[in-house]
């Protein structure tokens, strides 16, 4: 009876998955030796379904070449349905299903790690932050070279400065020691400037265009950092009062002002004291020329007294 229920189960499942793949369009994926991975025109299955509108697929590209993704654009713009519709295309190949994309090539996965989210605890005396700082220790602690890696917004819990720096040095923990294939979602934008410093990280963004006073999310994927997040017009759009965001404009317009001033100042600023290197006198010049462990005592005893 037992070995017919696992039967039946496991007919049930194969059953499941061949309608899932004839109902849904997917394509069967090509399992590789190779580390990366290259999906051509990816989907997220539940989005697409629950949408209205026509779901934008997108395509990505892993390699050696292109190990992090730092992937900037406007909130609403598609960043987090992007990474998780990556990370479901990579478990169901594992698991033996078709894949929601035109095309699939996958090297070996061995783990999938997640940093995406808010929660806490309060139960246990644990903050937002401190459930983020414990998800994104765990990644770091236990990811490898051949993890699927998703990080989203790390560092929001704290200040500008100490989010960014955490941020910083975490996208620099996965590109020079652990290697993971990583998708690492931000809105500083001093991030972008990773991948002139450290091989195998790319910035892509996800486009949208503003019409007025309102903002267009075109959900499509480009290469390049984002030029800016949008955050006035998506409040706008969740219905925060006019009043509010047009105050919130001018502040930020006031903000970007000083900051622009405060630039130019200290570009154009000369220095009131020019100060000259300073010159070794001729004994300290001398001293610096004597290497003590290649002096025998006579020598030592010489150098001293001339």
């Amino acid at each position: 009876m037992q070995q017919c229920a696992e039967g039946l189960a496991s007919l049930d499942i194969l059953c499941n998955l061949a309608e899932r793949a004839e109902s849904l369009n997917l394509c069967r994926p090509e399992l590789s030796d190779e580390s990366g991975m290259q999906i051509s025109d990816g989907r997220h299955p539940v989005v697409e379904q629950v949408s209205h509108e026509p779901f934008i697929a997108n395509s990505i590209e892993l390699d050696e070449q292109r190990r992090i993704l730092i992937i900037t654009g406007p909130n609403m713009g598609g960043k987090s349905t992007f990474m998780r519709q990556i990370a479901i295309i990579a478990l169901l190949a594992y698991c033996g299903s078709f894949v929601p994309a035109s095309a699939l090539r996958i090297g070996p996965i061995d783990r999938i790690f997640s940093r995406i989210g808010a929660s806490d605890d309060l139960a246990g005396g644990r903050s937002t932050f401190m459930v983020e700082m414990e998800e994104t220790a765990n990644i770091l602690h236990n990811a490898t070279d051949q993890s699927l890696v998703l990080m989203d917004e790390i560092g929001r819990g704290t200040s500008t400065f100490d989010g960014l720096s955490l941020a910083w040095s975490c996208a620099v923990e996965l590109a020079t020691k652990i290697h993971a294939f990583t998708l690492f979602a931000t809105h500083y934008f001093e991030l972008t400037t990773l991948p002139e410093e450290y091989p195998g990280i790319v910035n892509v963004h996800l486009d949208a265009v503003e019409h007025g006073d309102s903002i267009v999310f075109l959900h499509a994927v480009r290469e390049g950092p984002a030029n800016q997040s949008y955050g006035l017009q998506v409040a706008a759009l969740a219905g925060v009062p006019k009043a509010v965001i047009q105050r919130a404009r001018q502040r930020l317009e006031e903000l970007e002002q000083a900051a622009q001033q405060h630039a130019d100042q200290q570009q154009n600023q000369l220095p009131l004291l020019f100060q000259e290197t300073p010159q070794n006198s001729v004994v300290e010049q001398a001293l610096l020329e004597i290497n003590p462990d290649n002096l025998t005592p006579r020598q030592a005893w010489n150098k001293s007294t001339d």
